[in-house]
């Protein structure tokens, strides 16, 4: 996960929810302007979900991400795109 908040927050956001999963900080907005997300000026980013494969390819993005049901969205994906099995 990539967020443009500072890592202190990111870090309550993920202490909040018991997050277990990498979150990247970017405040300075470099990777979420080269991915194309910022929006509002870059006053925050896009909520897209990109889906990239073991070989750094990216296989799909996901423009219309649903918070309510991102988790089982996500995972629903990467089966269709057989991603979700560890090599």
């Amino acid at each position: 996960m990539l967020s443009i908040d500072s890592q202190e927050k990111n870090e309550a956001f993920a202490k909040s929810e018991k997050g277990n999963f990498p979150l990247l900080s970017d405040p300075e907005k470099q990777l979420a302007d080269a991915y194309g997300v910022l929006a509002s000026g870059g006053l925050y980013s896009k909520r897209w979900t990109f889906y990239i494969d073991r070989s750094g390819i990216i296989q799909y993005i996901d423009k219309s991400v649903d918070a309510e049901s991102a988790g089982p969205d996500i995972v629903k994906r990467l089966d269709e795109l057989g991603l979700s099995k560890p090599e």
